[in-house]
């Protein structure tokens, strides 16, 4: 027997605290191994997630910024359990999903979706857009055949595509359109939380607005939960209401959007935003120019992983980890000079 067909039906009228924690991360890590030698045994550790804590409100966008190779996606993939923690725990409305197996798991994924980074490579290229946007509903076994496909059309509509491009196949939209139809492929399950990993990065400017544009609507009307990887500061701003800074696996600074771009205490978070152009060429703003490479995941620096490009180290940097102390409400950072 199939179960009750999904309504895109607006959830208006149906209050929700902003202060309820959708999704709690407790000390995740997550190593890969490297392998080598003729027995193809492990040699060392890839520290790409090294055990990180935080929180995303239900209804809110929690910005996840950093450098390429920080860690970044591997977070937002292994809290969707696409990828096996090493260790730590992942709540979802209050169920830790580490603990979750097979049907459980596969029931739990219905309120759990990503929007991948590359819009072309996430699509199958030989079958249509419409089936590959049925796809989860078919899996979950959702409704009828044709209220499937209604979902899919209502769901097409939603991000501003019509009927008819539903039989089309990848090839022939553009960048753009192929990210509405991953957006669609994600909410065709009317899901509470999307990992959206780097969406418009892939995109350009003028694009990239009117996807953040139908992101903000679409959380609105469906009150969604966004987990919103990227590296671009200044799209972090437009749509997040909290950001999380990584750098080298770690989180070293977390605080409401205002209070980020206003004030930011971490060396590294300030050297982000010194990046950040401002469109006026009247005003010039000092730009923190870091010194080296960013150090290699497989043998991470003691002490506070960021100190060997630190402009403003002392001697505490090198010697021990500084914890995530809370500065002052919603503002959290990882510096001894801050500490």
């Amino acid at each position: 027997m199939s179960e009750p067909s999904v309504s895109l039906t607006s959830t208006t009228g149906k209050e929700h605290s902003n202060d309820k924690n959708l999704v709690q991360v407790n000390n995740l890590v997550k190593y890969f191994p490297v392998r080598g030698g003729l027995m193809q045994k492990v040699i060392a550790w890839v520290q790409a997630v090294d055990k990180l804590s935080f929180t995303v409100k239900e209804g809110e966008t929690l910005g996840l910024v950093g450098e390429s190779g920080c860690g970044k996606t591997t977070v937002g993939r292994t809290i969707l359990r696409l990828i096996e923690p090493t260790s730590g725990q992942i709540y979802f409305d209050g169920i830790d999903l580490t603990t979750l197996k097979g049907k459980e798991l596969k029931a739990m994924r219905r309120n759990m979706q990503i929007i991948f980074q590359d819009p072309y490579a996430s699509l199958d290229p030989r079958i249509p857009v419409g089936e590959s946007i049925a796809e989860g509903l078919n899996i979950h076994n959702i409704g009828t055949r044709q209220e499937r496909t209604d979902i899919v059309y209502e769901t097409l509509h939603k991000v501003g595509l019509e009927d008819y491009h539903a039989r089309r196949y990848p090839h022939e939209f553009s960048g753009g359109q192929r990210q509405r139809i991953g957006i669609a492929r994600a909410l065709a399950l009317r899901p509470r939380f999307i990992v959206a990993d780097e969406p418009v990065s892939a995109l350009d400017v003028s694009i990239q607005s009117q996807v953040l544009n139908i992101m903000r609507d679409l959380q609105k009307e469906f009150n969604l939960t966004y987990l919103f990887i990227a590296h671009n500061l200044s799209v972090v701003e437009h749509i997040s209401d909290r950001v999380a800074v990584m750098y080298l696996g770690k989180i070293v600074e977390t605080s409401g959007r205002e209070d980020l771009y206003r004030m930011p205490l971490h060396p590294y978070t300030q050297a982000l935003l010194s990046a950040i152009p401002i469109p006026d060429p009247s005003v010039k703003r000092e730009r923190i120019i870091l010194q080296g490479d960013v150090p290699s995941p497989l043998n991470p620096p003691k002490g506070c992983r960021f100190h060997p490009r630190c402009p403003v180290a002392v001697e505490a940097c090198s010697i021990a980890e500084p914890p995530l102390i809370e500065f002052s409400p919603e503002h959290q950072v990882a510096c001894w000079r801050v500490i």
